[in-house]
């Protein structure tokens, strides 16, 4: 199981390069770039400037505000400027934030994604391999590339796509056409292995891809601190962030699968009104720990290979609040020792 730390929602631009070299001396094998205030790809091009050996990736870049010609060549620069550590992370966002943020087209997401990277895929090989661009699809359409225009071959190849998903339709669709997924943390264990991983299985199936060649990476909740105090801060900001995430009506069958399903509803009620702090006192114990590792910092490593080992290929920590470093670096040191 690999491990990757996160540049931050907000880094200071002067400081990235710091903090990704800091992130790699402390063992991670690999860094996340999100795009929330700032552009996911900036800061990892910075990053490959400082770093050697760590994996650099977007978790994630939203397809669906690009399109497929623009992510291939900013996605292809990276590629280049990191010598192939390049992790492209890829999420559709959803239909408001598309339409009424980013003022681009809104259909279909499972496949418009899937149509998104093929014609990414065409796109990289008509640089790679010099083959003529012919790219038709239902919602993209890609038939010119002069000399001129083309990247021309990375000596890197292409990068890896992961894809972000929740629902069994775009969780199929990165089977079949991308080379990993994207747990969304609002994912529980079960949930996991009785959705989301055969949802998997069919999409490798039906691109007789194996499983030994796809990597299924999560962020997982952890609540934990020093003492009890600092545990239970911690518990009530995962038990916020879980209840802003279950007030989402896309994420609604996980909480299904559970019996939860009613609180989906109560969740999108009280965010409306701006309840935030209503809406994760609905977050029960129960609820709490099927989606969030609780428990002092020496037990973090165990219990994660104990929830997820054999399933998840790389893992980092989902903790939406402040903490000495050195937990998670110990957490590291552990879940290496455990390879």
């Amino acid at each position: 199981m690999y491990v990757d730390g996160g540049i931050g929602f907000n880094p200071d631009p002067a400081q990235i390069g710091k903090i990704a070299k800091n992130i790699e001396l402390a063992g991670y094998d690999g860094v996340w770039s999100p795009e929330t205030g700032h552009d996911p790809f900036f800061p990892l091009a910075i990053a490959a400037e400082h770093t050697e050996n760590m994996m650099l990736g977007t978790g994630i870049a939203v397809a669906f505000a690009r399109s497929p010609m623009n992510l291939a060549s900013v996605a292809n620069d990276i590629q280049l400027m990191s010598k192939g550590r390049l992790m492209l992370g890829l999420g559709s966002q959803i239909k408001a934030h598309i339409e009424k943020r980013f003022s681009m087209p809104w259909s279909h997401p499972a496949p418009r994604m899937r149509e998104f990277i093929l014609a990414m895929r065409a796109i990289w090989d008509s640089w790679h391999n010099g083959t003529k661009l012919e790219f038709r699809g239902e919602f993209y359409t890609h038939t010119l590339m002069t000399p001129f225009f083309s990247a021309g071959p990375n000596p890197y190849g292409p990068p890896k796509v992961l894809l972000a998903a929740v629902g069994e339709l775009m969780t199929q669709v990165a089977g079949e056409v991308a080379d990993g997924l994207l747990v969304h943390g609002f994912t529980t264990e079960r949930y996991l292995k009785q959705i989301t991983m055969p949802a998997v299985e069919a999409g490798l199936k039906a691109s007789g891809k194996s499983r030994d060649d796809f990597i299924i990476s999560y962020p997982a909740f952890v609540a934990t601190g020093e003492n009890e105090g600092e545990i239970m801060a911690a518990t009530q900001m995962v038990k916020s962030q879980i209840a802003f995430y279950g007030s989402t009506p896309a994420y609604k069958g996980v909480l299904e699968l559970h019996g939860w399903g009613d609180l989906q509803k109560d969740l999108n009620i009280l965010s409306k009104q701006g309840e935030w702090v209503k809406m994760g006192e609905l977050i029960d114990q129960d609820i709490l720990e099927a989606f969030a590792i609780v428990c002092e910092p020496d037990q973090i490593a165990k219990s994660l290979l104990e929830r997820f080992g054999g399933v998840v290929d790389r893992i980092s920590f989902y903790a939406p609040y402040n903490i000495d470093s050195e937990i998670w670096n110990n957490t590291v040191a552990q879940l290496k020792a455990a390879k």
